[in-house]
């Protein structure tokens, strides 16, 4: 639900960038949104909902400044929870719903009353709402409304183990790395990205150890403080 509309990309459209450059194409929602399109057969398998409305007329036209004003036209721009009960009970069958995004207690509540087995807390990477919250900042009040009852997931802004073992103490069930990864992707492919998991994992380990943490169902919120200067910064206080 982080990316029903994004915050405007100042620095891409400075550079430019609004449009994929031919011949690359987002084949997959080509594909899905043809198929909604040409076939009403298909909304029963679509991930789209019958009353999704989208436009992907702009995906390639470059008509906004910046790419991801472009691409937020393949999103319902009105999504409301009885769309996530109709994932739930026409698209997921098997697969546990997530949903991404979630930011407040009200809406854990919302989200998991609607049919998610799980959520994940997430401002899409500060990408979004200038001034809203830290995800690492609304994760403990989202733990404390659902914790009990589904899996509570956490991302943004996590790029060393420092920042997982800091989610982990404060009630996150598992943490998502996201940027980390797509950086060691285009740097050097998928060794890159197998380089990256085993030093995030080594960073866990060492700080797990120095803050006393045998397991990681040990990490508790007493790990974690604010910064005695009152920075926002989150700092990890080892025991002693």
């Amino acid at each position: 639900v982080d990316s029903v509309r994004f915050g405007f990309r100042e620095a891409d459209a400075r550079n430019g960038w609004n449009a994929l450059p031919e011949p690359h194409r987002l084949v997959n929602y080509d594909e899905e949104i043809s198929n909604k399109q040409q076939s009403s057969e298909s909304k029963k398998s679509s991930w789209l909902s019958p009353e999704a409305s989208v436009d992907k007329t702009k995906i390639y036209s470059g008509d906004e400044d910046a790419w991801d004003q472009n691409t937020e036209q393949l999103f319902e721009q009105n999504p409301t929870w009885n769309d996530v009960r109709w994932l739930k009970r026409e698209a997921c069958h098997d697969l546990p719903l997530i949903i991404k995004g979630i930011m407040t207690a009200e809406d854990a509540v919302e989200a998991v009353k609607a049919g998610a087995d799980g959520v994940m807390v997430s401002n899409h990477g500060g990408r979004g709402l200038d001034g809203a919250l830290a995800a690492i900042d609304a994760l403990p009040e989202v733990v404390a409304a659902v914790g009990d009852k589904v899996p509570v997931l956490m991302d943004s802004g996590v790029r060393r183990g420092t920042d997982v073992l800091k989610a982990l103490a404060l009630g996150a069930s598992a943490v998502g790395i996201e940027k980390p990864v797509f950086f060691a992707l285009a740097v050097g492919g998928e060794n890159a990205v197998v380089n990256l998991l085993q030093m995030m994992q080594r960073e866990v380990e060492a700080a797990m150890a120095i803050c006393g943490v045998g397991r990681v169902a040990d990490a508790t919120r007493s790990l974690v403080t604010r910064h005695p200067n009152g920075s926002v910064t989150r700092y990890t206080r080892s025991k002693l």
